[in-house]
């Protein structure tokens, strides 16, 4: 894994709290990030992009994805102030983000099949 993307030692961690639930968490993860990217591009108000950005930076920092944390910080703290085509390329840079970590997220879910 690329570590300016993810963090190794936080994925190390979670997994070895998580243990059986940890497949589950990658899942989630990823299912969640894919509505949260939904919202940002579609998003119609500041307030809406403010508050999917946080709890997109959260979900990201949770799961050491340390370059989507950054960006969704910037865009929390940024999209009551830029303006919209600001907003729009902040919200690219996260899709691309996104699309570059995907991958690796699952690779590492396939690496930890669920127990049956």
């Amino acid at each position: 894994m690329d570590d300016t993307h993810v963090d190794r030692d936080v994925l190390s961690a979670l997994q070895e709290v998580m243990e059986e639930g940890y497949p589950d968490l990658l899942d989630i993860f990823l299912a969640d990030s894919e509505k949260r990217l939904s919202v940002l591009r579609t998003a119609d108000s500041a307030a809406l992009l403010v508050e999917t950005a946080h709890s997109f930076k959260g979900s990201s920092s949770n799961m050491g994805a340390v370059r989507l944390t950054e960006l969704c910080h910037q865009l929390e703290q940024q999209a009551s102030s830029l303006p919209v085509n600001g907003v729009q390329e902040l919200v690219r840079e996260i899709d691309r983000e996104f699309a570059s970590v995907r991958p690796l997220y699952e690779a590492e879910r396939q690496r930890c099949p669920a127990k049956i």
